[in-house]
């Protein structure tokens, strides 16, 4: 079993993964760790995938199934406003393929792409591979981890390339308020650069707050990449089929990319993926309401077990500050692990600069949820006590 001083200085990926390890070897650990839906992949979406087994499964296009494409531009106007049509759309295998197709057709070696901080480390990655350069900004609990326009303004460069934007965010759980999205498209425009989007969150915005795609803002669509997928909406993680909205020269840059990498998506999944996109989402409205008791009963947990948290206010996140505690979250959260059987993650994994927050997260039965604020409440109380003493 890996001990703390062999885990505290990884960061990022390697320290998300070396920590769920170390839970494995642990009976009966809750895992509060990773973003993934642990609800079943709604029953007509399956159905959906059984049938076409049925028939011929031939290789999709490039881009994706037409159909696919089409209904997602379609959903993409009802939703969000977003004059998009099927030509506008690509289908990814999963978001991870999304971005990693973005970066490369956006970025050239000394590009510089602005970044919020904290971030999901996969975006380091992708971009270090492209030879560009991520310029972080930062993000405050003051705001609840929304986007200071003015932040984002002190960054711009003659190199400034792109910004990244992740509304809601993962970690935080904060999302980008309307008059702040105005004001980045304004910049986008006053500065010619160019918005990449991450809404794979963008059905999980809790009221009264609402979702801004940065497309559907006047003049932007030309200007904004969109990426998001089926995989937290409906519960599809596994099945693995993201997707890009952007204007007609991105995706076919895109395709290019991709004629030489994965490939198309398999037909199966976008068979799957196209039930959901043609359905009603009323399975979407289920999900809402489970993980809105879950984001009422782990924020209750958190307040009385003394930590502060941002207001989370989209997704399946809560990021709180430990630093009442007295210990670096690394610590915390080994300790969490060890002595309470309940894995979550801490700030470092997601920043190098944020010693002090963890990363909760709501996906787990309220049940078992409850179990995981019982076992972790002791371990804080032992730490504050010993604090205070």
């Amino acid at each position: 079993m890996r001990t703390l001083g062999e885990i505290r200085n990884l960061e990022g990926t390697q320290l998300r993964n070396a920590l769920m390890d170390l839970a494995k070897e642990i009976p009966d650990a809750i895992a509060l760790g990773r973003g993934d839906p642990d609800l079943a992949t709604p029953e007509f979406i399956v159905e959906a995938a059984k049938r076409s087994l049925l028939g011929p499964l031939p290789n999709a296009p490039l881009a994706g199934l037409p159909d696919l494409r089409a209904a997602i531009a379609a959903n993409a106007q009802r939703d969000h406003g977003i004059s998009a049509g099927p030509e506008n759309v690509m289908i990814t295998t999963g978001g991870q393929e999304a971005l990693f197709l973005v970066m490369n057709a956006l970025l050239n070696p000394g590009d510089e792409i602005l970044v919020p901080d904290p971030r999901y480390s996969s975006y380091d990655q992708a971009i270090e591979h492209t030879g560009a350069v991520s310029v972080r900004v930062p993000t405050s609990a003051t705001d609840n981890f929304d986007l200071d326009p003015s932040e984002v303004e002190k960054k711009i460069t003659p190199k400034t390339k792109a910004l990244l934007l992740v509304s809601p965010s993962n970690p935080t759980g904060g999302i980008v308020m309307p008059s702040n999205a105005a004001r980045l498209a304004a910049l986008a425009q006053k500065h010619n650069f160019v918005i990449v989007s991450d809404e794979i969150y963008g059905k999980f915005v809790w009221e009264p707050h609402r979702h801004v795609s940065m497309a559907s803002l006047p003049g932007m669509l030309e200007r904004v990449i969109i990426i998001s997928g089926f995989s937290k909406a409906y519960a599809m993680t596994g099945w693995r089929v993201g997707y890009v909205i952007a204007a007609q020269d991105v995706i076919k840059a895109l395709v290019t990319i991709k004629a030489h990498t994965t490939g198309p998506v398999a037909t199966l999944s976008q068979k799957a993926a196209l039930a959901a996109a043609l359905s009603d989402d009323s399975c979407v409205q289920t999900f809402r309401d489970i993980y809105s008791e879950r984001r009422q009963l782990l924020g209750d947990g958190l307040s009385a077990m003394g930590l502060k948290y941002g207001e989370p206010r989209g997704g399946f996140f809560f990021w709180a500050d430990s630093s009442v505690l007295g210990v670096r979250a690394m610590e915390l959260c080994y300790l969490i692990l060890m002595h309470g059987k309940v894995l979550i993650f801490p700030g470092t994994a997601f920043g190098e600069a944020w010693i002090n927050y963890l990363r909760i997260t709501t996906l787990q039965p309220t049940h078992v949820l409850r179990e995981a604020i019982e076992r972790m409440s002791p371990v804080l109380q032992n730490l504050s006590n010993q604090s205070s003493s």
